[in-house]
């Protein structure tokens, strides 16, 4: 559970507290805004935008941002670390759902609902930008670009999903994990040739459909073929070319 300096309100040992915000977020001041926000946005519309983007504390390795059944209320944006996206099925097995870098947004399958369906957990020391989402739609009300632009994020969403579903063999799957990763951390303007996996293999593994022992035998085969170089946490990516060849047609 969240580190009761970091929320405010009850805490009940199965709902997350909501966050409390600490200030406002100069949009136009942060590397990640285009990531987060339509780049058409100009100057004004970016300053109104700003006025509801709020914060928060950071959170730590293995806390919740919020869980299955918290009220929906606010939309987050990773403003740094990762979060990782789980279920929890009938006979307790957790179902990994995704890995959100900065500039992703969290809370989105909750607008249905009104309730969330998901949890979202910290990878290491994290944090996000809140965004409540009542005033996320006043505001797409006068500024339709930030419609589409949420209408864009959801679809890719559940094309992610759908990725997930397709029946691809593991090497395939893995191959197109780092890629993915490699493109997502050049759009962040880090290497996308070197990167820390926030994650744990087991996660890669629940999360590719695959069993731990699985992901390890791929990657050292990988590692054997020139084609990648880990070393724990960090991973080189040594012949990309090779790399999309084992993706085959598989996304991720």
């Amino acid at each position: 559970m969240v580190d009761q300096q970091l929320h405010k309100g009850k805490t009940d040992g199965l709902r997350s507290p909501r966050l409390a915000p600490v200030s406002q977020v100069a949009c136009t001041k942060c590397g990640l805004g285009k990531l987060c926000l339509p780049a058409t946005m100009d100057s004004p519309q970016l300053k109104t935008f700003e006025k509801i983007v709020h914060k928060t504390r950071p959170l730590q390795n293995g806390d919740h941002l919020f869980r299955v059944a918290d009220d929906f209320s606010d939309i987050y944006a990773v403003r740094s670390g990762c979060f990782k996206t789980y279920v929890v099925d009938a006979a307790g097995r957790e179902q990994v759902l995704g890995f959100h870098l900065a500039g992703e947004l969290l809370g989105l399958d909750a607008i249905y609902q009104g309730v969330h369906v998901s949890n979202a957990t910290a990878l290491g020391t994290s944090s996000v930008c809140k965004l409540q989402y009542d005033e996320v739609t006043t505001l797409s009300q006068q500024m339709p670009e930030l419609q589409n632009h949420m209408f864009r994020l959801l679809s890719r969403r559940i094309s992610d999903l759908s990725a997930a579903a397709a029946d691809h063999s593991a090497d395939e799957r893995m191959a197109a994990f780092l890629l993915s990763l490699a493109s997502r951390f050049k759009a962040r303007g880090y290497s996308s040739k070197e990167f820390n996996l926030a994650m744990s293999r087991s996660d890669i593994a629940n999360y590719l459909r695959l069993a731990t022992e699985t992901v390890s035998r791929v990657l050292a085969r990988f590692q054997k073929k020139g084609l990648i170089k880990v070393d724990r946490k960090l991973v080189q990516l040594l012949d990309k070319d090779a790399l999309c060849k084992a993706a085959g047609t598989a996304t991720w």
